[in-house]
């Protein structure tokens, strides 16, 4: 090959290889989950939908935005021991995603922050074990004071998510129990809180690359 044709052929691979290289920059970093996969919300109250009908429930209108069948595992009441028991439950309906979300029963019952952390921690692992992809969802503080002005996460959250290593959805319940038109009491949402909740949530989880 004569000195035209190297350059020729060099120049034809730098392009190809610009080519490939624009069109990776393109693809999205992660598989969004695609229509009818089976994702489970697990945990409390805010889960169940407490305050307003189980028909207005965020995994209800998670399940609307994103066509996903969102199974809604909330129990009212549920403390991170309650849904530590439980996880061996959600791992047997083998789900693509847990959004996972509990904890402010354990302020509220002055259980000790070391202990909710463990048990978050556990529950997490345990969901990974089976190759069970986890988004972490943030509560606020309920003490006394947040009851009566603006809600606040738990930094707790942050820390899991950052030992972890999984996404985390924060500010969602704080801002709308910091909301008194969306809430149906001190502590849990009405019908209009859950949707919001539910449309934030949904939009988080598309920035992340799991909805559509």
């Amino acid at each position: 090959m004569n000195l035209d044709g190297r350059f020729l052929a060099l120049a034809s691979m730098g392009l190809a290889a610009a080519i490939g290289m624009t069109g990776c920059s393109n693809e999205p970093t992660q598989t969004a989950l695609p229509a009818g996969s089976t994702v489970v919300a697990l945990g409390d109250s805010l889960t169940y939908g407490y305050g307003a009908n189980t028909e207005t429930a965020y995994p209800v209108v998670l399940a609307e935005l994103s066509e996903w069948r969102v199974v809604n595992a909330g129990v009212n009441g549920d403390t991170s021991a309650d849904v530590l028991t439980r996880v061996n439950e959600i791992t047997e309906q083998h789900p693509d995603l847990v959004l996972l979300g509990v904890g402010g029963n354990d302020v509220l019952q002055r259980i000790a922050p070391d202990t909710t952390r463990a048990n978050i921690i556990e529950t997490i692992d345990t969901l990974q074990s089976k190759n069970i992809d986890v988004v972490l969802i943030a509560e606020p503080h309920l003490s006394t004071s947040a009851l009566f002005g603006k809600a606040s996460d738990n930094p707790l959250y942050e820390e899991i998510s950052e030992a972890e290593g999984i996404p985390l959805y924060s500010d969602g319940w704080s801002t709308v129990l910091s909301d008194d038109a969306l809430k149906s009491d001190k502590i849990h949402a009405n019908a209009a809180g859950y949707r919001q909740f539910a449309e934030g949530l949904h939009e988080y989880l598309t920035e992340q690359g799991l909805a559509r």
